[in-house]
C-alpha cells in the first residue's frame, strides 16, 4: 500500500469515527508527555483512569515519552503504578491558589514536555493543572475522555485553548456547545479505562478458590449509595451537619428500593442456575454497605450462594471480573473493567450519577443499562436469565464494542500524535 492510499485511508478512518482529520506535515518527533490524572485512590474506577490512558498511548505512541503527574493518591497506588509502569516517570507537586508552581520536578517536566493531557476522570479535576502548564509553557493541551458536565467562565477561557477535546460521552459534547465551545477538535471518545490491561491472577485465584467460586459460574454485585458520603472517608471538617444531613436523607430515602432490586435479580440467578453471587465494592465505603443493603435481606435458602470480598486494588479486581459469567453494578466502572475483559455485565444507572451514563447508550450497551428508577427487579433478573441461555451472543457484543473503542483510541491517538509533532 503506497503512502498517499494510507493517508486516505486515515483521514476515512478519522471521518467515521466522528474526530478531525487533523494530519500534517509536521516533524517527526516522539515527543514527551506529560499527563496529569490520578484523583483518588479510594475508588478502584478513579484509580483505573490512569493505566487505561497510560496503556493507551503505550500501545499507539510506542515511541513516545510519558510523564505522570499525579493529582491524589497514596503511597500504596504510587507504587502500584510504577510497577506496573517503569518506563513513565512519575512527579508529584501542588499549584497554587495563585497558579504558581515552585517544585522542581513539575517545572523540569514543564520544560522538557511538549504537550500535556488531562486523563479521563468525572470532570475538568485537573484544572488547575492544566493552567498552571498554560501559565508557564504556552504549550498545546488537551483533554481525553473526560466528562464535563458544567462550564463557567474560568473553564471556558482554558477549554478555548484546548488542542483536542475528547469527552468520554456525547452529552458532554452538547454542554460545551452551550457554552459557545464548538469544533472539529471536540469529539466523543469513550473513558480510557476501557483500555485497563492489568491483572492480579495470582491473588484472585487463591480468593476465588478460598470462597468455592469456580469460573463463568458466578457474578458479580455492586451495590451504590445515590450520593457518595465522602465525610465519612476525608475531609469530614469541610462538610456542615446540614450537607451531611441532606445526603443522609437522599441515600435513605432511595437505598432498599434500588437494591431490592439488585436483590432480585441475585435471588432469581440463585435459585434459578443454583450458581454463585460474589458481592464486592467500587469504593471503599460500599464495603460498610454490602450487608445492609444485599446480603441480610436476601432469603435464607439463597445467602449460603453468596460470598463477599473487601476493597481491592482495580487490577485484582480486573481478574476477578474475567472469571465472573456477568457484573451488576451500581457503580459505572466496575462494568467497564468487565467490558475490557471481555465480560458482559449490567449498568444499574441512579439518576444522581452524573451525565457519565449516556456514555453506554453511546457504545452498543443500550439494553444493559438500566434506570433505575424505570425498571423493576423483574426486568433485570429476567435480563440477566435471558444472558444466560444466550451467553455467546453476550460475549461477541462485548468483543465487538471494546475492539471499535480500541479503534477509536488508535485515531485519538493518531491526533495527539499530530498535535505533537507540531
Amino acid at each position: 500500500m503506497n503512502r498517499r492510499e494510507s493517508l486516505k485511508r486515515m483521514m476515512y478512518a478519522t471521518l467515521a469515527l466522528g474526530l478531525a482529520p487533523l494530519l500534517k506535515a509536521c516533524k517527526d518527533a516522539p515527543g514527551k508527555i506529560l499527563i496529569v490524572s490520578g484523583w483518588q485512590d479510594v475508588n478502584i474506577g478513579d484509580i483505573a483512569h490512569t493505566p487505561g490512558l497510560l496503556t493507551v498511548l503505550q500501545t499507539f505512541l510506542p515511541n513516545t515519552k510519558l510523564v505522570l503527574w499525579e493529582k491524589n493518591v497514596g503511597q500504596e497506588v504510587r507504587s502500584w503504578l510504577q510497577k506496573n509502569f517503569p518506563k513513565v516517570e512519575i512527579i508529584q507537586g501542588t499549584v497554587e491558589k495563585d497558579g504558581s508552581v515552585y517544585q522542581m520536578e513539575i517545572l523540569e517536566s514543564f520544560k522538557d514536555c511538549d504537550l500535556m493531557i488531562h486523563g479521563s476522570g468525572p470532570s475538568i479535576v485537573g484544572q488547575s493543572n492544566l493552567e498552571a502548564w498554560v501559565k508557564y509553557t504556552g504549550k498545546p493541551f488537551g483533554i481525553f475522555g473526560t466528562t464535563i458536565g458544567d462550564v463557567d467562565d474560568r473553564l471556558k477561557s482554558l477549554l478555548l485553548k484546548a488542542s483536542f477535546i475528547f469527552t468520554r460521552e456525547t452529552a458532554s459534547i452538547e454542554v460545551l456547545k452551550e457554552a459557545g465551545i464548538m469544533g472539529k477538535h471536540i469529539s466523543f471518545v469513550p473513558d480510557a479505562t476501557f483500555f485497563f490491561h492489568l491483572h492480579n491472577d495470582e491473588l484472585a485465584a487463591s480468593f476465588l478458590k478460598e470462597k468455592g467460586l469456580e469460573k463463568g459460574k458466578f457474578i458479580c454485585a455492586v451495590p451504590r449509595l445515590r450520593k457518595t458520603p465522602y465525610y465519612l472517608i476525608k475531609n469530614r471538617h469541610k462538610w456542615t451537619e446540614e450537607a451531611i444531613q441532606r445526603v443522609e436523607d437522599l441515600n435513605n430515602r432511595y437505598k432498599e428500593v434500588d437494591h431490592a432490586k439488585l436483590r432480585e435479580a441475585l435471588i432469581a440467578w440463585v435459585r434459578g442456575t443454583g450458581n454463585k453471587v460474589l458481592l464486592c465494592p467500587e469504593m471503599t465505603y460500599e464495603v460498610d454497605i454490602m450487608d445492609e443493603l444485599l446480603y441480610n435481606p436476601l432469603p435464607d435458602d439463597v445467602k449460603p450462594f453468596v460470598e463477599k470480598r473487601g476493597y481491592w486494588l482495580p487490577d485484582e479486581a480486573a481478574s476477578v471480573y474475567a472469571r465472573a459469567f456477568a457484573v451488576l453494578s451500581f457503580e459505572c466502572h466496575s462494568p467497564i473493567i468487565a467490558a475490557a475483559n471481555g465480560v458482559p455485565f449490567f449498568y444499574l444507572r441512579q439518576p444522581h450519577d452524573t451525565i457519565k451514563g449516556q456514555m453506554y447508550y453511546d457504545l452498543n450497551f443500550s439494553d444493559w443499562i438500566f434506570e433505575i428508577e424505570e425498571t423493576t427487579g423483574k426486568e433485570i433478573a429476567d435480563r440477566l436469565q435471558g444472558m444466560w441461555r444466550n451467553y455467546s451472543e453476550a460475549c461477541n457484543r462485548v468483543a465487538s464494542e471494546v475492539k471499535k473503542i480500541g479503534d477509536m483510541y488508535k485515531v485519538a491517538s493518531r491526533v495527539v500524535a499530530d498535535v505533537l509533532s507540531c
